[in-house]
């Protein structure tokens, strides 16, 4: 069963990749690579900062409007 909700200033995994508009797996790189950090949660449901995920939207976006 899923992870509904996330403590609050987190998201879940599937909150994250809404947020950002990506898939499952494109999420497991941004981790891999060091972009995005799991802040909680458990190693089947990670949690990510809130915070965390905001500013790579907003990098992200500021990448595509450039």
């Amino acid at each position: 069963m899923q992870q509904l909700y996330a403590r609050p200033g987190h998201l879940t995994a599937a909150q994250t990749r809404q947020a950002l508009g990506i898939s499952a797996g494109a999420l497991r790189n941004l981790v891999y690579r060091g972009q995005l950090t799991r802040v909680g949660g458990s190693d089947r449901y990670p949690e990510y900062a809130a915070a965390d995920v905001a500013a790579l939207a907003a990098k992200r976006a500021d990448r595509q409007a450039a």
